[in-house]
């Protein structure tokens, strides 16, 4: 039987905390739970919970990922094995299940990392209460990646839910701020910072960025209910603001709650009535900020595709899922939309002209990008000082992450033509750029030199002709300078 949260979990700071040790004590960890469930288990879903419960064998930490990664009930016997008398009576004392010759768990913990997460756990879709507080879901998954991490004084987490993104903040920063109108995912997150014995977390009811009025900080994260809808079902994912008005307030806002050299990132949505300029609204609004600000566009959809994917909890009552399709592709025509796009706007604060751009991303392709993130927008500040992109000739580059080199062959009169050159980042956003082969022989070759004495160096091993060498500069001039902005080379 699986449960769903239907009170405010008791932040029970001193049962939580012992109840975290157990957790950790007994081995429960990610690498646990691939090891039992395989590598795909954290994107199954409530209807996958009886298969996988088959897969676990007989013993103590099996015994934990039935209770609180399936949700599935215990014997106490089993559980006092598992986690010894002070971790369920720490269960009971928090309300994160109900104890009797059985542990009924209510909520569902996820090793995420380092931390521990409770939430309400599987979604029982039209069932979901108003307030339903949910997992470490993929744009959960997708902010993660995307938020710099340098060591900082103050972060603030805007729509925190479980408190996910205000946990893994507070391992880097001295004190973090958590807001959300949800009383109950201010429960999770006060319940989850004692979960990780984190003292440094502080939440704040009320709507948006309104609890840190006239206040600043370091890191500003921000995953709140940005989905594009006529409706105001649920806390986690609509808004009472119209159209995209809720994401174009969280960019402003961000950016308005930055100190000076702080980063934000935001997931948002917005709409165009130009499918050709699916972006205009985005960057418009990045601009507007003041700060250098990097979009990233995970999707790009027609009204329709966009109210099916937001519904397809209704796929299996027919009747229920046209009138919601019906509902939402009108709302859409009212509004004139052609293109709902989704994606992250990360912005700096600095002194200086700001810059913008934007990039396409594979959600699914993603890694840690925190590091990428901060050397992107450095090198980009140290560019827009530089002034002339032909200077780069007298800088001495180096890699800062591994480089994927990619050659595509095609075959031609009994032989083999090279048709394109890519440079694939390993890491982090694994952006892509486009180059050529003689620009590939320059970054391969990069050893500390000015890189105008490596262009020549590559010229002279080519026998290229001058004009072909002054091709080369600007061909490796323009790629050294694209992969300085996405962080995948640093200037020595």
């Amino acid at each position: 039987m699986i449960t769903t949260v239907t009170h405010y979990p008791i932040p029970d700071q001193a049962a939580a905390k012992v109840l975290g040790s157990a957790l950790r004590n007994a081995g429960y960890s990610e690498d646990a739970i691939h090891r039992l469930l395989g590598e795909d288990a954290y994107s199954g879903d409530r209807d996958e919970v009886a298969v996988e419960a088959r897969r676990l064998p007989a013993t103590p930490l099996a015994t934990i990922v039935r209770l609180f990664f399936l949700q599935l009930p215990v014997s106490k016997s089993d559980a006092v094995r598992a986690l010894g008398p002070r971790g369920v009576e720490a269960i009971e004392s928090t309300g994160l299940a109900e104890v009797g010759a059985t542990v009924e768990p209510r909520v569902r913990i996820l090793p995420i990392g380092r931390v521990l997460l409770a939430s309400d756990g599987y979604s029982r879709d039209g069932e979901d209460p108003p307030d339903y507080v949910a997992t470490y879901t993929p744009t959960a998954r997708v902010l993660d990646s995307l938020t710099p991490r340098p060591e900082v004084e103050r972060a603030l987490d805007v729509g925190t839910g479980s408190g996910v993104q205000a946990l893994l903040a507070a391992r880097h920063t001295r004190h973090v701020v958590a807001t959300d109108v949800n009383e109950r995912a201010l429960a999770y997150t006060k319940l989850n910072a004692a979960l990780n014995g984190l003292m440094n977390i502080e939440c704040r009811q009320g709507s948006l960025f309104d609890p840190v009025a006239g206040e600043t900080f370091d890191l500003v994260v921000c995953n709140a209910p940005y989905v594009v809808s006529p409706e105001t079902r649920w806390a986690y994912r609509d808004s009472e603001f119209q159209a995209d008005e809720l994401s174009e307030r969280v960019v402003g806002s961000a950016a308005e709650h930055l100190a000076p050299g702080g980063f934000a990132s935001v997931l948002v949505s917005w709409l165009a009535a130009n499918e050709s300029n699916p972006d205009e609204r985005v960057l418009a609004w990045a601009k507007a900020t003041g700060c250098d600000s990097w979009i990233l566009t995970s999707l790009n959809s027609d009204p329709l595709d966009h109210a099916a994917e937001w519904n397809s909890h209704l796929a299996g009552d027919a009747k229920a899922y046209g009138e919601a399709l019906e509902e939402w592709t009108r709302y859409f025509e009212r509004l004139g939309v052609r293109t709902v796009s989704e994606g992250a706007v990360l912005l700096h604060r600095r002194d200086g002209e700001p810059t913008s751009r934007i990039d396409p991303i594979d959600e699914d392709d993603l890694d840690d990008a925190s590091d990428q993130i901060e050397r992107a927008f450095e090198a980009r500040a140290w560019l827009a000082r530089l002034g002339k992109s032909s200077e780069l000739l007298s800088e001495r580059l180096a890699l800062a992450m591994p480089l994927r080199l990619e050659r595509e062959l095609e075959p031609e009169d009994g032989g083999t033509v090279i048709t394109d050159e890519r440079v694939e980042l390993s890491e982090g956003t694994k952006h892509a750029v486009d180059t050529t082969e003689e620009a590939l022989e320059v970054l391969t070759s990069l050893n500390g030199q000015p890189l105008g004495d490596i262009v020549q160096e590559v010229a002279d091993r080519l026998q290229l002709t001058e004009a072909e060498t002054i091709r080369l500069s600007r061909e490796a001039v323009s790629l050294t300078r694209e992969l300085l902005e996405l962080g995948a080379l640093r200037v020595r």
